[in-house]
């Protein structure tokens, strides 16, 4: 995940549930990807107080760091050290048509972007490969962006020795939680509610948020379908989710209503998560020390990878 600082609720449905299930059941890998954030990003001023907050959140959120090294790219030399390499296997027409790239050159508004840029998903694939993944957690629109580390691992292990295997899809549930103004949630657009948004915070973002503009009054039929509080409801607050439709469509709920009910939910929900943020934060050496003993684990890890890719290579 890219050092962003402190996260919000897209980043908990759709990617922290998901990670702290999983580090149970698979050998995990968890790292702030400090690297990839100069894509799109040149400023470094705020990486470290970024990276730092994100940290705070996965650990709130249940990442476990004895059980699942969580590290820094940038502090792994080797991930470089394989991206450089990987990068003499594939031609820059094949990056060019990554459809990702496209839309993101769409989004920025820019006329041209970097070589970093353009070779991304090869730095994604050194990620991966370097670790000997069998998998990677994905949503289903996401295997065609795995399919660069697949392809590259083939081509390396063609051309030098079989060292890599191809991973695998973990294909994975990553519901798509909205902003408050019906966008998607993001820091930057300021829609989102942060993972340590106090109880009053919340209810006063939800207050202002976009809900039915057909509904102007209690009594008048809603249509929850286009409604983000219940969008929210049915996330945060499944078990209620059936009746507060039929109450909305019927005009006997109120949005005001809705939203305090909704409100109440998802602090329910983050209650636990702010609790530990804050006994963390209580440590102010504590994340560091986390990421130092993350780094040395997954540096060994990474440092042995690399270690058969030069002898395969000749070049060791």
């Amino acid at each position: 995940m890219r050092p962003t600082g402190k996260l919000h609720l897209g980043h908990l449905v759709g990617a922290l549930d998901n990670w702290v299930s999983l580090q149970h059941d698979y050998e995990s890998f968890f790292f702030v990807a400090d690297y990839h954030a100069l894509t799109t990003n040149l400023v470094t001023s705020n990486i470290e107080d970024d990276s730092r907050d994100m940290v705070l959140d996965w650990l709130a959120a249940g990442i476990e760091p004895a059980h699942s090294p969580i590290f820094r790219q940038s502090q792994i030399k080797e991930h470089a050290e394989l991206f450089l390499i990987l990068s003499m296997l594939i031609s820059t027409s094949r990056l060019e048509r990554n459809p990702t790239l496209k839309e993101q050159v769409r989004d920025l508004a820019q006329g041209s972007i970097s070589y970093g840029h353009l070779g991304y998903p090869v730095l994604q694939a050194a990620d991966v490969l370097i670790y000997k993944a069998d998998c990677v957690p994905v949503g289903e629109d996401q295997v065609p962006h795995l399919e660069f580390s697949r392809e590259l691992a083939r081509r390396f292990n063609a051309q030098y020795g079989s060292i890599f295997p191809e991973p695998e899809p973990k294909l994975t549930l990553f519901p798509r939680v909205p902003g408050l103004d019906r966008n998607k949630m993001s820091k930057s657009l300021n829609n989102g509610v942060l993972l340590n948004d106090e109880p009053e915070t919340v209810k006063t973002k939800l207050r202002g948020a976009i809900t039915d503009e057909l509904k102007v009054r209690k009594n008048d039929p809603g249509r929850p379908e286009v409604c983000l509080i219940y969008t929210y409801h049915k996330i945060f607050n499944p078990a209620e989710a059936p009746e507060i439709e039929i109450n909305c469509k019927s005009g006997a709920l109120g949005c005001m209503e809705c939203k305090q009910k909704c409100g109440a939910k998802i602090n329910e929900r983050l209650a636990p998560i702010i609790e530990k943020r804050k006994e963390i934060e209580a440590q102010p050496h504590l994340v560091g020390e986390i990421l130092a003993d993350g780094e040395r684990r997954a540096r060994a890890v990474a440092q042995a990878t690399m270690e058969e890719v030069r002898y395969e290579m000749k070049m060791g």
